[in-house]
């Protein structure tokens, strides 16, 4: 019943929807690149180490633009940095078609996972503060579950047009929300809460991060820093491989491609239930319940032997995983007052976004040095029950909570 009462009130389902579409674009984005590697691999001859590291810029660019747009949205409105950080990301993307070079790919790799770093904590803000404290946990999951779409177009994409046409016109595709910006900047409004916070004179940066780190958050911030990065790095390190993973298992690019669009799939249920259980039984429960379920289909994913256990481990890994995505991002924004909200998440999501630079890197290290695949995934077994342990005994509950 609140699913659809948050979708019929007007206002309420166009911020969703209107986020949601631009979170769609940069999940095509971040996709594109998993898929874009395996076939770069074949064409411009690199091993595992120069993937990883591919990879890892990108998620440098992220980390750098999560940091910089949640502070700067603080100050200047989270409308404002979510079409900067659209348009930047969508612009690098479109250039990347244009890559010359392993170096020049690298240097745009890093400016659109700036923008697209930056946008996410934003947005997930933007409809946080937008939403009434019973609908709040719910709208930011189903804002999450775009980023399932986004993955599926990027998957159809791969699948469609990269074998045919190659990888160069799917990068060009990703210019495309540079135009839905200009849509964006007449279709939403700041936060009704930021808007009462301006009337006031600005909490000065050096004290937005002080609070961040008192002793009334501090125990917050730990969690949530130790949540992010043990997320980020298994997501990263498992997600950006799966491609490759497949062909080292011994399936044709394009086989590769089909299984990992199918295992995609079941991104969208993830979310779903979650939007569902994150409202009856509260944020700790989704997150802990969805974390520890993911732990164990990465361990069943690493170790399967057949391809029917393959396909069943990876729609598991990506149904909890996602679902434990749309969890945190639906809790990060509740931990902090207003005045320091964006500051707060988006600190939490840089520093998260250092796994996603130290994972992908790790794993091309590692199949670069024969490891098997079930120890690497093992590893990010380990990852995923270090995060819900954190929450487990750090976090606090924020259901039905009035933001500060």
């Amino acid at each position: 019943m609140n699913d659809i009462s948050l979708l019929r009130n007007p206002k309420q389902r166009k911020l969703l929807f209107s986020a949601g579409l631009s979170w769609m674009f940069d999940a095509m984005d971040v996709g594109m690149i998993s898929f874009v590697v395996a076939a770069l691999a074949k064409e411009w001859g690199l091993g595992p180490e120069r993937i990883g590291y591919l990879t890892s810029i990108n998620s440098i660019g992220m980390a750098v633009g999560a940091a910089a747009a949640g502070i700067l949205a603080d100050r200047f409105g989270r409308k404002s940095v979510l079409l900067w950080t659209l348009l930047i990301f969508s612009l690098a993307s479109g250039l990347s078609a244009f890559a010359a070079g392993y170096a020049m790919l690298c240097v745009l790799r890093f400016i659109a996972g700036f923008g697209l770093g930056g946008e996410l904590p934003v947005a997930s803000t933007l409809v946080s503060e937008s939403m009434p404290a019973k609908e709040r946990g719910r709208a930011v999951v189903l804002l999450e579950s775009f980023w399932a779409v986004g993955w599926i177009l990027s998957a159809l994409v791969a699948y469609f047009v990269i074998p045919d046409y190659g990888w160069r016109v799917a990068f060009a595709i990703g210019a495309v929300p540079a135009l839905y910006a200009l849509y964006l900047r007449r279709a939403i409004d700041d936060s009704p809460r930021f808007a009462e916070i301006q009337k006031k004179a600005p909490v000065p940066l050096r004290r937005r991060i002080a609070t961040v780190w008192s002793g009334e958050y501090r125990r917050s911030t730990i969690m949530l820093w130790i949540l992010w990065f043990t997320v980020v790095f298994s997501y990263y390190g498992m997600f950006l491989w799966l491609p490759t993973v497949m062909v080292i298992k011994g399936f044709s690019l394009v086989k590769s491609f089909e299984y990992v669009l199918i295992m995609t799939l079941a991104q969208l249920p993830g979310y779903f239930t979650a939007a569902y259980f994150i409202e009856k039984f509260g944020r700790k429960f989704v997150l802990v319940i969805y974390l520890l379920l993911t732990a164990a289909s990465a361990a069943w994913f690493g170790n399967s032997t057949t391809e029917g256990m393959l396909m069943a481990a990876g729609i598991c890994l990506s149904f909890f995983n996602l679902g434990a995505w749309g969890g945190m991002y639906a809790y990060t924004p509740e931990l902090y007052p207003t005045a320091i909200r964006s500051t707060g998440a988006g600190l939490a999501t840089s520093f998260g976004r250092i796994g996603g630079i130290i994972a992908p890197t790790l794993v091309g290290v590692m199949v670069g040095n024969a490891v098997g695949i079930g120890t690497i995934f093992m590893l990010f077994f380990v990852t995923i029950i270090i995060g819900a342990l954190a929450v487990l005994f750090l976090g606090k509950e924020t259901k039905g909570l009035e933001l500060g």
